[in-house]
């Protein structure tokens, strides 16, 4: 029998880069809500009470910046006053030249990898599925609880045997919490109303460790404990480290970005792979280039757990699914604001996305 050991990590939507991620999102979607067609790469650094929104744009929206920024500051519920820096320029006119074809082309080059295999119920990798269940629960839990703030994370150690789920042997959850709340209180509400309503029972044992808060007290959080910029949770955002990282982040990107469409697409047809009882595990990848509608290459691998020949999962592929980036965007309806709902707790193993879907083949 052979063992091993794989951790992933998640964050709440409290943490600094989350915000900065929830905040160009929101913006994306406020511009697609005026302009479907709207070109978008606005991002957002965060520091203290400092907030900077910066980047390049072709819409015809017209987007208050600031208010958007403050907006989504107060829903994840910090409440300091916030000062917000706007630097937008208009798209690089030779981009919009190379992507405005009469057929939608890549904004850029790139590499993209969608990932899948049957562990969980969403297809998802066991640590970061239940790493992101875990912040979720955390940052659901603020509302109940006002002692509860908004900054968080998880970290979940899942034992292998022979490339199964066998265990969970490590959790850790850190959450900030007001100066009124005791280690020992905070202690026993996550075990008790966190832990024990994400994990299930049978995937722990005497033996599986939980630290709470390690390092302690944690009252300083947010932009207030640590500077955060849109695009730096990539690992998070996708597979939690199992499966390859594509080169570029999801969020502030429209879809003609071939970093967010290509690499949900890549999701959609890896996860259809496994779905359909073709692999266990699938992962696919794709490459663009900039102004060309087309990828330049294509990779399937199931990992040796294949239950048909190579040739028929290309042509599974190959006779369902378009990688055309016009036929991306149309086939997942990605010119809609949706993305501010994709930035927490993982853009793929969540219901209600286009691209979790199950194809009818």
């Amino acid at each position: 029998m052979i063992k091993h050991y794989f951790t992933s990590e998640s964050v709440t939507d409290g943490h600094p880069d989350k915000i900065c991620d929830q905040i160009a999102d929101a913006i994306l979607d406020e511009a697609l809500r005026q302009d479907p067609d709207s070109h978008m790469a606005v991002e957002a650094s965060i520091k203290d009470d400092l907030v900077m929104v910066f980047g390049e744009c072709t819409t015809k929206a017209d987007i208050d910046y600031e208010a958007v920024a403050l907006q989504v500051i107060r829903e994840i519920g910090y409440q300091e006053e916030y000062h917000v820096m706007t630097k937008i320029a208009q798209q690089s006119l030779e981009i919009t030249q190379a992507v405005a074809h009469d057929e939608i082309s890549a904004g850029d080059q790139g590499i993209m990898f969608g990932y899948a295999c049957n562990e969980t119920e969403a297809l998802m990798p066991a640590p970061i599925y239940y790493a992101h269940k875990l912040t979720k629960a955390l940052s659901d839990y603020k509302k109940k609880d006002a002692r509860f703030r908004p900054d968080g994370k998880s970290q979940v150690t899942v034992e292998y045997q022979d490339g199964k789920v066998k265990r969970i042997d490590t959790i850790v959850i850190s959450a900030q919490h007001t100066h009124e709340m005791t280690q020992e209180e905070l202690r026993d509400i996550i075990l008790s109303n966190i832990v024990k309503s994400v994990i299930p029972r049978h995937l722990m044992d005497e033996n599986t460790r939980i630290y709470v808060n390690p390092s302690g007290s944690f009252v300083l959080g947010g932009s207030w404990g640590d500077s955060g910029t849109t695009g730096r949770k990539i690992v998070c955002d996708s597979y939690g480290g199992m499966g390859r990282v594509g080169g570029g982040c999801f969020s502030s990107k429209d879809p003609s970005k071939v970093d967010r469409s290509a690499a949900y697409y890549c999701r959609y047809v890896a996860k259809n792979v496994v779905a359909h009882g073709l692999a266990d595990r699938c992962e696919v990848g794709v490459a663009y280039a900039i102004g060309m509608s087309n990828p330049v290459s294509l990779l399937i691998d199931t990992f040796g757990t294949a239950k048909v020949s190579e040739e028929e999962i290309y042509k599974f592929v190959n006779d369902n699914f378009s990688f055309k980036v016009k036929d991306i965007i149309t086939e997942l309806d990605l010119k809609k604001p949706i993305y501010r709902n994709t930035t927490n707790f993982g853009h793929f193993g969540r219901e209600g996305f286009s691209w979790e879907r199950i194809k009818s083949v």
